[in-house]
This record gives C-alpha cells, sequence and structure tokens, in this order.
C-alpha cells in the first residue's frame, strides 16, 4: 500500500520533472520506474524512493541547452561511475558528520519548498512563472486573486485535512490513497473544472547506448561531478530524514551511494535522465507504513504498470488532489517540537538552523547545506579555541626549606597547556605565556595538549624566543609522540633539545629548574609587560608580574580563550 501510495504521488512529478529537464515526460517516467527500482534493490536505505527531482534538473537544464539530450544522458553515466567510485572509497559515512542544526534546518526547508511548489495546482493556476520557487508560487497567487478558482482549492485542503485528520484517528488506513480516489470520482460526477494529469506516454522505450560519446567526456566532466554531488548529498540527506522519521531505521551511506551510482547508470541506458532519492517521495512512503525496500520497488513496478496498463484511468487525476497530498506530507515532516528545541538550545544552534532553513527556501538546498556547515564549523572551531586553557600550577614545596621554596617559587613559574593549540587558538596564547615577568625559568607543561598544528607549533616556538631573548629559561615536558613530531618536523624547540632542556615528564624538569636557580646567578629582571597594553589587545590572564611573586599553594590560572 505504502509503494502504491507513493506511486501516485511520483507519477505526476516524474512527468513534470522530466519536461522540466528538456527530455521530455516520458524521460521523466522511465527514471521513475528504472532508477527507482535499481536503487531500491541495491541501495542502503530501507526506507528510500528515488527518481527524477526539482533540484537535479535544475542542473540538468544548463547541460541540455549546451549539449543536447545526449550530453544529459553522457552526464547521467559519468555521475553514477563517480557515485560507485565515491561508495567504494567508503565516503559516504562522512555525511553523519553533518551537525543537527544543518539535518533539520534543510528538511524544514524542503518541506517549505515542496508546499511551495504545490501553491499553483493547489491554486488552480497552471502557467504561474518565476525563476525561484516562491516568485512561482506569489505569481499564482496575484493570478488567483485576479480570478480565483475555488474548486481546486477545496479539493486539494480537503485531500490534505482528511489525510491529516485521518492519520490520528486511524494510522493504518491508507488515507492519502482514500482521498486521492474520491477526488478523482468527484471530479468524474460533477462538472467541476479541475486539471488532470492528462495523457500518458504508452510504453518504455528500449535500451540504447547510441548516446556514448568518449570524446565528450572532458567537457562533460565539470557537470557529472555537479550532478554526482547533487546526488550524493541528497541521497544521504533523504536518508537521514527517512531514519529521524521512523523507528529503529539506520541506513548504510556507502551501499546508498552504490545504489545510486548503480541506478544511474541504468537510467541513461533507457533514455532516462540523472536520478537521486527524492525527499517528498520518501516522506509519503514512511508516512504511508513502509518497513522495508520493498515499498519502493513496487513503487517502480506500479509505475510500470500504470503506464501499460491504467494510462486512461491515471490521466483522469486531479493535479489539486496531487497538491493536496503532498500538503499534508510537507505539514508531517516538520517536527515543530524538535526545531523549537535547537532554536532553545544555542544561539549558534539557532544561526545554523535559521541560516541553513533560510537558504534552502531562497536559494538552493546543496548551497543552503554549504552554509549551514561552514558557519557551523566556525562556532565550533570558536568553542573550541575557548576551552584551550594556559594554567600555572604551583611547585610542590617537597624536602626544601621555606627559604628555599619561597626563592624557588619567586623565579619558577610552570604553566600547564589544556586541550588543543592550534590556529584558532594560538594567538591569545602568544600574549598570555609572554605576560609572565621577574622569573628565571619557565616550565611549559604539553601533557595535556589534545592536538598540535602547525600555527601552534610556531607560536609556541615563537612565544619561547621571546622568552628567550628576556633572560628567561624555557623547559619543555611531556611532549606527547604524535606532538613531538609536529615540533621536530617544523623545527621548533630545536636548540631546547640540544641544550637538553626537553624533558619526558614535569618532575624531571622541576628538578632541573632547581638546580638552575640555585646554583646560578638569575639574570637581570624585565620591567613588567604594560598589563593595560595587554589587556586592551583581548587578554584575560593573571600570570604573576613583577609586583606579585608566586607564593607555595597558590594557583592563578589564564583561562581566558586563546583564539
Amino acid at each position: 500500500m505504502a509503494g502504491l501510495t507513493v506511486a501516485v504521488v511520483a507519477l505526476p512529478l516524474a512527468l513534470a520533472f522530466g519536461v522540466t529537464s528538456g527530455l521530455g515526460a516520458q524521460a521523466g517516467l522511465v527514471t521513475a520506474v528504472i532508477a527507482g527500482a535499481v536503487a531500491a534493490v541495491f541501495g542502503g536505505s530501507n526506507l528510500q524512493v528515488s527518481g527524477p527531482t526539482g533540484a537535479m534538473t535544475v542542473v540538468l537544464v544548463p547541460v541540455i541547452a549546451k549539449f543536447g539530450a545526449t550530453g544529459v544522458l553522457m552526464v547521467g553515466v559519468m555521475a553514477g561511475l563517480i557515485l560507485i567510485a565515491l561508495a567504494l572509497a567508503r565516503l559516504g559515512r562522512y555525511v553523519r558528520y553533518l551537525p543537527t542544526p544543518v539535518i533539520e534546518g534543510f528538511t524544514a526547508g524542503i518541506a517549505v519548498v515542496i508546499a511551495l511548489q504545490q501553491v499553483p495546482a493547489t491554486l488552480g493556476v497552471l502557467d504561474a512563472h518565476g525563476e525561484k520557487v516562491w516568485a512561482v508560487a506569489a505569481d499564482a497567487v496575484i493570478r488567483f486573486a485576479a480570478h480565483p478558482h475555488p474548486a481546486s482549492l477545496a479539493v486539494a485542503l480537503g485531500v490534505a485535512a482528511v489525510m491529516l485528520l485521518g492519520a490520528r484517528w486511524r494510522p493504518g488506513l491508507p488515507f492519502s490513497l482514500i482521498a486521492v480516489a474520491a477526488a478523482t470520482i468527484l471530479a468524474q460526477v460533477t462538472p467541476l473544472e479541475l486539471a488532470r494529469i492528462g495523457a500518458l506516454p504508452a510504453g518504455l522505450p528500449a535500451p540504447s547506448l547510441d548516446f556514448l560519446d568518449v570524446h565528450a567526456i572532458g567537457a562533460l566532466l565539470p557537470s557529472a561531478l555537479a550532478v554526482a554531488a547533487l546526488a550524493a548529498l541528497e541521497s544521504l540527506l533523504s536518508a537521514t530524514v527517512a531514519d529521524a522519521m521512523s523507528v529503529n531505521e539506520q541506513h548504510d551511506p556507502d551501499r546508498e551511494l552504490f545504489g545510486q551510482g548503480l541506478a544511474n547508470l541504468a537510467a541513461p541506458v533507457f533514455g532516462g535522465i540523472p536520478a537521486t532519492a527524492a525527499i517528498a517521495r520518501t516522506a509519503v512512503n514512511v508516512r504511508a507504513g513502509a518497513t522495508s525496500k520493498l515499498a519502493a520497488l513496487t513503487h517502480a513496478v506500479a509505475l510500470a504498470a500504470i503506464v501499460l496498463v491504467a494510462a486512461p484511468l491515471v490521466s483522469r487525476i486531479p493535479l489539486a488532489a496531487l497538491a493536496g497530498v503532498l500538503l499534508a506530507t510537507t505539514v508531517r515532516m516538520v517536527e515543530a517540537g524538535s526545531l523549537w528545541a535547537l532554536a532553545r538550545a544555542t544561539r549558534g544552534d539557532a544561526l545554523v538552523l535559521a541560516l541553513t532553513f533560510t537558504v534552502t527556501v531562497a536559494m538552493d538546498l546543496v548551497i543552503a547545506v554549504g552554509v549551514g556547515l561552514g558557519v557551523a564549523v566556525v562556532l565550533a572551531l570558536r568553542a573550541v579555541a575557548r576551552a584551550a586553557r594556559l594554567q600555572q600550577v604551583p611547585l610542590e614545596a617537597g624536602d626544601h626549606s621555606a627559604e628555599e621554596h619561597q626563592l624557588l617559587s619567586e623565579h619558577i613559574v610552570a604553566y600547564r597547556l589544556d586541550g588543543p593549540l592550534f590556529f584558532a587558538a594560538a594567538h591569545h596564547f602568544l600574549l598570555e605565556l609572554t605576560e609572565v615577568a621577574d622569573v628565571h625559568v619557565v616550565i611549559l607543561r604539553m601533557s595535556r595538549v589534545s592536538t598540535i598544528d602547525a600555527t601552534g607549533a610556531h607560536v609556541l616556538g615563537d612565544a619561547i624566543t621571546r622568552l628567550q631573548r628576556r633572560g628567561i629559561t624555557v623547559l619543555l615536558s611531556g611532549i606527547a609522540p604524535g606532538h613531538d613530531k609536529v615540533l621536530t618536523a617544523l623545527g621548533v624547540a630545536a636548540q631546547l633539545r640540544r641544550d637538553g632542556q626537553v624533558f619526558p615528564d614535569t618532575p624531571t624538569a622541576i628538578a632541573y629548574a632547581r638546580t638552575r636557580v640555585l646554583h646560578h646567578t638569575p639574570p637581570d629582571p624585565t620591567p613588567p609587560t604594560n598589563r593595560a597594553d595587554l589587556t586592551a589587545a583581548g587578554s584575560t590572564s593573571t600570570a604573576p608580574s613583577a609586583h606579585r611573586p608566586v607564593h607555595p599553594g597558590t594557583t592563578r590560572s589564564g583561562s581566558g580563550p586563546l583564539g
């Protein structure tokens, strides 16, 4: 029943997307049948429904304008090979790192786009125009206001109401099929002016490879890469959305890419356009009760049967009824509670959610995911940089006399570096560390550094150089092997290694520092750095100055953000 429901919804969409792509309605229908069946069998999601999509036609229109129909078919085959290569490289798993606000904003945005796409059919306006979906919807509203057609609006809202209310009353019944059938009968027995699907192409074309042109591969490669990227992104996001809409479902991303690659290899052989998973049809599939791949396969088989057998009957279905099905689907796609919780979680999550949603509706879904992911990465780096700390720790008194320990505490400072030392945290680290004054030895405890990159290593080397120029001895302790490799490769602390001032642990470094302070004449104290200037630069460190010696048993930390 789920497959049949999806087939009824997918039929007009397949025809429309085929026409929009420039290859005709038959190409869209072939894609829904062939690609839908292949992706259902070989894909990695139990709930995914594949076929032609609106986002894909946007990419294909320039291709057919420049290279013609054979160019579109070649692009489909090349994109299929690229998707298979991505699957074999096991790159599909990385989509799981997409932040939740990006996925939720993308889903909500797609729901709004789908709803806007249904506005013309809902209002009975078939000649609305516009470059973006919201512009087409606005044009349809203006035309409807000038010449109202209440019959289409009533049918669409009626079908949507039956689906939404029926799902609450009896979730197991296929109210979408019931509502569409009722709307079709109503259109047949009443004189209402309702636009219908219209005549369907009869049969599927014979397979052919005549479109293959090896010499066009170079010119078509950029378009093939764009199609493959869109197919991968839309399919994996659609599978993620389907998992979220269901219970105990988890797709295999690499297998899904493999299935989509095979589908895009097969569809052009029969004259079909490049395909991808369709979020709208997948959502209908889930809401109709699908629990296995059999539903998506049934959808493809049903479409093939409709082409061969029931074309005259399906041609009488009102477009407004199908618009009502999708309107109800969009309402159930959006989890208002989840969106509200994300919006209240943090300001960063709310910003990413709002940006992804807005760009999805106003511009393009691929751009939306890129913008959302980019902002999320920047906010994550900012949070990680703030977590990095440069903390001054006290020296243990041990067996030394009070006078000797007082001397040690005044001239040896130990700092523990906590967290990542990378490009986002490096600059402020330099400001905090070089603020230290009136000491002879600085011990940098590196054992708690979680990661270090080239920028962090260079800044560490710069800080060491600045301290040495002021006559301060710098000791390093507890460097992890992986971090030591980075420092060695960049030549950081090379002199310290030659002078034996890099130690495996902190106690050894402290013992060396005590020996140096007690048996060597300390350098002249350097005037303290202007603290007001550092404050203006954004430093929050409370490292000791010449006027604030460190006393035994005390800890002062500069725990502000390091980036």
